[in-house]
């Protein structure tokens, strides 16, 4: 089983070792992508009018932009360090011992509007790109949808829990022929659901952190459930989709 999870916009300045042009990030057959996609990133973000309109940035997030400069020589770090929104919070991944970051290795998945389908485990720079970025001349969706399939080609063997937003899924559906389940995170009061923001990124971050906390990761749905009961939270599966129930409604 593997959980595909989107990146967060929030992300951990810095890093050690390697840059990007030194790691070996998984899925090498979408470096092509990933340098066109780099490239106009770099190209917008050298005229600071044109990045700060593109990327959508306040006077106090400009620096954003040289750091963005900085990628292809910038320091490194794993990504499921590197992102530090609601969900990965919710994972707890500054407690993790050497075990569930194998698990992480093995089992978990982030999908990038940057760089792709990565592991959670694979180095990468900090960097400023949304899914919902229009980078002039070059359309992120189109990109990602024409490269990707040569990725997901090799995940024919195990089922995706697919965690990420809808405009990370628009990036690069999961095809058709592979068995995936795209989860939904509500609250239930007096049997009406309600769609939830915050507490949809904590819900999915602790489905995550009890995932990689088992010594066995879950193989079966029926167990992927009876963790989410660990954690407080209930599944269950309608077709394609699994439905995640929390109490947090706020």
């Amino acid at each position: 089983m593997l959980l595909l999870l989107p990146p967060s916009e929030t992300k951990q300045i810095g890093g050690t070792g390697l840059t990007i042009s030194q790691v070996h990030l998984s899925y090498g057959q979408l470096n092509e992508a990933r340098d066109q996609i780099l490239a106009s990133l770099l190209e917008v973000s050298a005229n600071k009018d044109l990045g700060s309109k593109v990327l959508k940035l306040s006077k106090r997030q400009l620096e954003d932009l040289d750091r963005n400069l900085e990628i292809p020589n910038a320091p490194t770090m794993a990504a499921f360090e590197r992102y530090t929104g609601t969900l990965y919070k919710a994972i707890g991944v500054n407690s993790f011992s050497t075990n569930e970051v194998e698990n992480m290795r093995r089992h978990i998945l982030i999908q990038s509007a940057l760089f792709g389908l990565i592991s959670a485990t694979d180095r990468i720079p900090w960097y400023r790109l949304s899914a919902e970025t229009r980078l002039p001349g070059l359309e992120i969706k189109r990109v990602w949808n024409e490269h990707q399939p040569k990725a997901w080609e090799r995940l024919v063997d195990s089922p995706i829990i697919d965690l990420r937003s809808k405009s990370y899924v628009e990036l690069s559906p999961v095809p058709e022929n592979l068995e995936s389940f795209w989860v939904e995170v509500v609250s239930e009061v007096d049997g009406k659901r309600k769609a939830l923001n915050h507490f949809n990124k904590k819900a999915k971050g602790d489905l995550v952190g009890a995932f990689v906390r088992q010594e066995r990761s879950a193989q079966t749905l029926k167990e992927l459930a009876n963790l989410a009961k660990k954690v407080g939270l209930k599944l269950t599966v309608e077709e394609n989709k699994i439905i995640l129930v929390t109490p947090e409604t706020l």
